[in-house]
């Protein structure tokens, strides 16, 4: 079997590679923490889905989902749960591992596959999908946004969607995390366009709390703005049903974050509102 991301220049295959070292080494650290609390019984995998998400998801049971880029599979969780037939992709090893353990302790009957996301069509030939959903924080680990977004055009079958829930490219701009030292003001700190290659990140920590991470420590993004991604979605044949941004996260990017109705966070009326969140829902 020929993958496809064999086709990526060799700069960008072993930028890849490094990503999936990364990774791998950020897993334990990730099943370890707070952030993911997967040690916590008690916590509900749908926390991490904005209320409309569900609405626009709407009645998964019996649907055929894949969930891109799974990561230790807390989300793909959720739709299993929702009586979805699921399958979880990601470039980690490591994670999937991690995914497989997570879905048999709570009983859920979930099909996990190692992949780049870019050979997805090749490790599952025989399968097509109602929902493709990519979450929050993926997009920026994927050097080819037209390449993707043909990818998910094939996994789709007639009639079916992309779900695509993701951090707003404002939101990269202004840093996945406050700088060490840095106070709370909102400052661009990285390009909102794509267009000037991956930026390379090494760092012993990683977004969740826990210890360092041990072993591998870079990895590349890339920056898509939104019309990167648009255009892209549209590109590969699929037809746009909806935009919605949002200025609620999951998680207190910022120390003067306040907690809202559904249990996420947003800027104080204090500070300008913008956008931090975007779905974007496509048909084939």
């Amino acid at each position: 079997m020929t993958d496809v991301s064999d086709g990526f220049d060799p700069a960008v295959r072993r930028m890849m590679s490094s990503n999936e070292a990364n990774w791998d080494a950020r897993t334990p650290v990730h099943l370890a923490s707070r952030f993911y609390g997967v040690a916590d019984e008690s916590a509900d995998p749908e926390r991490w889905f904005a209320d409309h998400e569900w609405r626009d998801l709407g009645d998964l049971a019996g649907r055929d989902v894949l969930h891109l880029q799974c990561h230790l599979g807390t989300e793909t969780m959720a739709f299993a749960a929702r009586g979805a037939r699921t399958v979880g992709l990601d470039l980690s090893g490591a994670s999937i591992a991690a995914a497989r353990t997570l879905a048999a302790e709570a009983g859920l009957d979930i099909a996990y596959v190692q992949a780049n996301v870019y050979d997805a069509v090749q490790h599952l030939p025989e399968r097509r999908f109602d929902v493709v959903y990519t979450g929050k924080g993926a997009l920026c680990y994927l050097p080819d946004l037209p390449r993707w977004a043909e990818t998910v055009a094939t996994l789709l079958r007639p009639g079916g969607r992309l779900h695509l829930a993701e951090f707003h490219p404002l939101l990269n701009s202004l840093g996945p995390s406050p700088a060490p030292g840095s106070g709370p003001e909102l400052l661009l700190r990285n390009d909102y366009l794509g267009g000037r290659g991956p930026v390379l990140r090494d760092a012993t920590h990683t977004y969740t709390d826990g210890p360092a991470v041990q072993g591998a420590t870079e990895c590349y993004e890339w920056m898509h703005g939104l019309d990167e991604i648009v255009d892209a979605v549209l590109g590969a044949g699929l037809r746009l049903g909806r935009l919605r941004e949002s200025d609620e996260l999951p998680w207190p990017r910022w120390p003067q974050m306040v907690r809202t109705p559904q249990g996420w966070w947003r800027l104080p009326d204090s500070e300008p509102r913008i956008p931090l969140l975007f779905t974007l829902i496509a048909h084939r």
